[in-house]
């Protein structure tokens, strides 16, 4: 299987980073890492809500249009 990740493999990966951070620092490196997944899915989302926005805002400039609010 090319590019596939197994159980060895990932057991590898697993050891060398223990190896390089050490077993201390592995809590701390998960809890940014989450921290930081959660703040990019978090300005994704916003951007989506100003895309929205700033369309609707469009729609309700053009002229000629009688505005119903």
């Amino acid at each position: 299987m090319i590019g596939g990740l197994g159980l060895p493999e990932l057991l590898i990966i697993l050891v060398i980073v223990l190896v390089i951070f050490g077993a201390g620092k592995l809590p701390q490196i998960g809890g940014n890492l989450g921290k930081a997944i959660k703040n990019f899915k978090g300005g994704i989302s916003d951007d989506k809500v100003e895309d929205q926005t700033a369309a609707s805002e469009k729609l309700e400039d053009k002229p000629g249009q009688e505005k119903t609010k």
